[in-house]
This record gives structure tokens, C-alpha cells and sequence, in this order.
């Protein structure tokens, strides 16, 4: 193993070059827990000071709350991030039950409000949060095209779709960026979505790069869980699933201490090595946290590293689902 500088990756074939890292700012919006605005100003200074370089969030992160946070941010700061947000997921105000919009007039509609949240005339990624399943996504890849060519967006990218998406996404317009959960717990995306994200060109975000906790050197305990109402309904997180994969994640805590690295650092290390498509953007809250997940980035894996990573954490050791039924409304399943 060895240590580099924070090393850049290009975004698909945008032409923009970012920080390897990136941080998540759905935490900022409450989703795991309280935060204040200065906690989230403490945490962008953070960022800022590792030479992270890139912020993503979405119009529904606290219901815009997250946006404002960042562009008030921005306008004491200056504009010393590239900025992603995302469009897509509705709310009905009668039920609260959640519905997609992937009209041309709903995304645009969505992104002029997210960039007057933000403070911006233009955000560097705009992605479709999830999509609206009855509508043809090559449909939605055009307002996308329409959207990066009004200048209102650099780049362009859907969240949680499959390889077979964006096969037929590519066929219309480019594509910069495909979101997805990856990690050491979750390897769906190497049925497929790693693979055509390199056959395309396009770069894939992994979110939750460190398992939701499990591959950190402070897992969630039930406390935490059951002040989550995510957590709270993950099949991960429910007996006897839970206790089973704390258990085996002490394994891999186990090799972090062996490496001299927190554990944050190696899954992160670990997931860049899975391809140069591979840009993980965390979510905490906490400074401490993030500067962990950042020293993943300049580590160096090699071969006998990454078996024995392998042999710690071999594919399909988690127990449990990544969703539930109902968490699992939107994401497109592939396999």
C-alpha cells in the first residue's frame, strides 16, 4: 500500500475534471439526524481544506433545505465547489406518497428553482433523481440535452438506473453520470453497470461507499438505527441480519488497524480501485469523518491488499437487502 496526493478523475466526457472524492450533502438536511446550519458550514470548510472539490445534493434533500444551506454557503465562501443536484422525485401533498416527473417541464421547472437555492446561473451536474417509469427514457434524455445546451447544466446523468438504461440513453445523447449505491456492501453495480459506465465513458458516483456505516471504525449501534427512520426500515438493519453483518464487518475493521488506516479509508480505497469510472461521494456530518474517507483517496492498493480485502469481505457477505419493499420504489433492479 502507499499514499498519493488527492488525485482528480475526469466526469465522463464533460471535460470537467474533479477531486476522486466528493462529498454527500443529504446529511446536512436531517436525514440521519439533526444538523445546524453552522455544523454544515464547519463540515464544507472541512471539505474545502482536503481539496475536495465537488458538493452533490438534490431538490428534495430536507426539501430544498439542503440547496439553501450550500448556497448560502457559496455566497460567503465563494463558488469554490462544482455543484450536482438532482430532480425527479415528487411528493403528492394529500398522501405523502412519492411519485416521479421526468417531464421536460417539471425537470426544468426544478432546476431554475434549484439554482435560485443555490445562488447559481448554472450547476455543473444535473441529474433525473429516479425514473418515471411509464416515460420512454430516451424521451428524458432529450430534455437533459436541452438543459446542457441552455447553459443551465454542464453536464447531465441519471441516478439509480441500469445498464440497459443507459444503453438506450446513450443512443440519444450523452451521458455524463450514472449515481448508484456501491461499496464493499453492496456490488450490484459489477453485474453490469460498471461495465457500461467503461464501455461509455461515463463516470459512476458511488454513493454509501462506506456501507451506511458499516465499514467505518463506528458502525451504527441499535440507538442510531432506531432513530432513523431509514435505518429503522433497512432489511440491514433489522435482527438477525444486523448483528451478522456487524460481526462480519469487524473482520474488515480488524485489516484497517493491520493497514494502520481507519476503515473509512480502506473501503474507499478499495472502491476506486474497482475501475477510473469510480468517483465516491460520502455523506456524513462530521469533519473527522470526512478527512478519513478522503486519506481513502490517496491510497494505493495493491494486488495482495486487495485480496485480502477480498477474503475479509468476499461479494455477498451482507445480509439483507440494500431497500426495503418500499425503499426499493424507484431504483431499477438489474441483474
Amino acid at each position: 500500500m502507499t499514499n498519493t496526493a488527492l488525485p482528480s478523475r475526469t466526469l465522463g466526457q464533460s471535460g470537467l475534471s474533479l477531486t476522486a472524492i466528493g462529498l454527500g450533502a443529504m446529511n446536512i438536511s436531517g436525514f440521519y439526524g439533526p444538523s445546524t446550519e453552522e455544523e454544515a458550514f464547519a463540515l464544507f470548510d472541512k471539505a474545502a481544506e482536503l481539496g475536495i472539490d465537488h458538493l452533490d445534493t438534490s431538490n428534495v434533500y430536507g426539501m430544498g433545505h439542503s440547496e439553501e444551506v450550500i448556497g448560502r454557503y457559496l455566497a460567503s465562501r465563494g463558488p469554490i465547489f462544482r455543484i450536482a443536484t438532482k430532480a425527479g422525485i415528487c411528493s403528492d401533498p394529500k398522501t405523502g406518497g412519492r411519485f416521479y416527473d421526468n417531464s421536460r417541464a417539471h425537470l426544468t421547472a426544478s432546476l431554475e428553482a434549484s439554482l435560485a437555492r443555490l445562488g447559481l446561473e448554472a450547476v455543473d451536474l444535473f441529474y433525473v433523481h429516479r425514473r418515471e417509469a411509464a416515460r420512454p427514457i430516451e424521451e428524458v434524455t432529450e430534455s437533459l440535452a436541452e438543459l446542457k445546451a441552455s447553459g443551465r447544466t454542464k453536464a447531465v446523468g441519471f441516478s439509480e438506473i441500469s445498464p440497459a438504461s443507459l444503453d438506450r440513453a446513450m443512443a440519444v445523447h450523452l451521458v455524463d453520470a450514472v449515481q448508484s449505491e456501491y461499496s464493499l456492501a453492496t456490488r450490484a453495480p459489477e453485474l453490469g453497470l460498471v461495465q457500461a459506465c467503461e464501455r461509455h465513458a461515463v463516470a459512476l458516483v458511488a454513493f454509501s461507499p462506506v456501507g451506511r456505516g458499516f465499514l467505518t471504525d463506528t458502525p451504527p449501534d441499535m440507538a442510531r438505527v432506531e432513530g432513523s427512520a431509514f435505518l429503522r426500515s433497512n432489511p440491514r438493519f433489522h435482527e438477525p441480519n444486523f448483528a451478522y453483518n456487524l460481526a462480519s464487518s469487524d473482520r474488515f475493521r480488524q485489516l484497517a488497524a493491520d493497514f494502520e488506516a481507519p476503515a473509512a479509508s480502506l473501503a474507499i480505497a478499495w472502491l476506486l480501485s474497482r475501475s477510473e469510472t469510480v468517483i465516491p461521494i460520502p455523506g456524513t456530518r462530521s469533519p473527522r469523518h470526512l478527512e478519513e474517507a478522503a486519506r481513502g483517496a490517496t491510497m494505493r492498493l495493491g494486488a495482495e491488499d486487495l485480496a485480502r480485502i477480498e477474503e475479509a469481505l468476499p461479494p455477498g457477505w451482507a445480509h439483507g437487502d440494500r431497500y426495503s419493499e418500499t425503499q426499493w420504489h424507484g431504483p431499477e433492479r438489474f441483474a
